[in-house]
């Protein structure tokens, strides 16, 4: 199925159908089937909602209303979760959000699978004793393999429905300040390894040969800009610039 989600370029049915499960799944653990509205736990549901789809929707109110039940519940939990994930996508792009879609998954169901291969070894380590206490080792194992592999599914579904409830587009100051540090770190590092180079090659020794800053006048020290004193020279002669124009 693996090889299959990445031959396909549109998740988007394979993501949807995995948090209508969630969904279903999170219902059912808080407000069971054919239970009485007193037994509702919609405070539970409601924070379980918010932790897992990353959406925040007036569900204690939902319940309160007059004839709802654990079907309506879920059916605007699908609407309202399928409206964020539109949203989502308008504000991407389709084609960005199903490659984010895409990646989570396929990154997913890789680290899921290792962690279930790793279990499995440990299973197979520990049913092989059980034939002492008069059990089939095989049959154990066929058993709780099946059982860890259904988790690992529930877990996958749940991890991706999470992770993908908590893409969002920056905004324009986040986008900015995310420029602001990466032009600070790009300076740092520039000035880091000006420094380096200095300490290397040691004082009075020669830079390589450049060519002139632009707009350099060798008769106009307003031109030469503000290098420090073990900066190479804006002249482009190679010296640093106190054993030259520094030094006049």
């Amino acid at each position: 199925q693996r090889r299959e989600y990445m031959e396909d370029e549109d998740l988007s049915d394979v993501t949807e159908d995995m948090r209508h499960t969630v969904i279903d799944e999170l219902v059912a653990q808080y407000m069971p089937p054919r239970s009485y509205a007193e037994q509702w736990d919609t405070q539970g549901l409601y924070a379980a909602i918010i932790e897992q789809l990353n959406i925040d929707v007036p569900i204690i109110e939902w319940a309160k209303e007059e004839g709802v039940d654990d079907e309506h519940i879920r059916e605007r939990l699908y609407e309202a979760t399928d409206k964020q994930m539109a949203e989502k996508t308008e504000a991407f792009g389709a084609e960005t959000m199903h490659s984010i879609e895409k990646q989570i998954l396929l990154q997913s169901i890789d680290a899921k699978w290792r962690e279930h291969l790793l279990t499995l070894e440990h299973l197979r380590s520990v049913v092989g004793f059980r034939g002492y206490a008069q059990r089939d080792p095989l049959n154990e194992y066929k058993t709780e393999s099946f059982q860890l592999f259904e988790s690992m599914i529930d877990s996958l579904r749940s991890e991706v429905t999470q992770k993908l409830g908590q893409v969002r587009p920056m905004t324009a100051e986040e986008q900015e300040q995310m420029m602001s540090q990466m032009l600070a770190q790009q300076q740092a590092m520039a000035e880091a390894q000006k420094k380096a180079a200095a300490q290397i090659l040691g004082e009075g020794a020669e830079l390589p040969k450049g060519v002139a800053q632009a707009g350099f006048d060798e008769n106009d020290p307003q031109t030469w800009g503000n290098p420090g004193r073990n900066d190479p020279c804006p002249c482009g002669s190679g010296k640093k610039f106190k054993h030259c124009h520094g030094s006049f």
